[in-house]
């Protein structure tokens, strides 16, 4: 099995956050990486990793960064890969990581979900692979259509509950 996403972390301290994204792509059965990798200790390795990750077979990298925020970025410089940036709160409840990624000058975008946003992330990651496999795009259409049950057993459930001055 090949990975075609790639899920690219600063440090292994966000893989609680990045971890969503990962199980996500598993029960959508999307081959997929996990590697650490800092564009501000290792940069060599980054741009390295970018360069090459479309010949490896990739087709779309998720990014988690914190802090600076550099990293999404700083993939998104050396491939023509779509790039999902996952702004990971640290200072700031993660809004200086999120105008990290979000500030990037023409020609370099990068795709950005919420703070903490890594099931997010691989939602769009799926979305985008699911215009070229209709299998994946099933899968995706069931799991959407599960949201929904889940909110619609979640309001049944909420009318059982009993308050004095609850009118519903």
């Amino acid at each position: 099995m090949k990975p075609i996403v790639s899920i690219i972390m600063g440090s292994t301290s966000d893989l609680p956050v990045m971890e969503k994204a990962c199980k996500l792509l598993d029960e959508m059965q999307v081959p997929f990486e996990v590697n650490a990798l800092s564009a501000h200790r290792t940069p060599d390795a980054v741009e390295e990793f970018a360069r090459t990750a479309k010949d490896r077979g990739l087709k779309v990298i998720i990014a988690g960064a914190g802090m600076a925020a550099a990293l999404p970025g700083v993939i998104a410089a050396s491939t023509t890969l779509p790039v999902i940036g996952v702004p990971i709160k640290g200072m700031l409840d993660g809004l200086d990581a999120m105008l990290s990624i979000i500030q990037m000058p023409p020609g370099i975008p990068v795709a950005t979900v919420g703070v903490n946003g890594a099931q997010n992330a691989a939602i769009l990651a799926v979305e985008m692979l699911a215009l070229s496999d209709e299998a994946l795009a099933q899968r995706l259409s069931d799991y959407k259509s599960g949201l929904k049950t889940k909110i619609e057993k979640a309001n049944k459930e909420l009318a059982e509950v009993k308050y004095e001055y609850k009118t519903n």
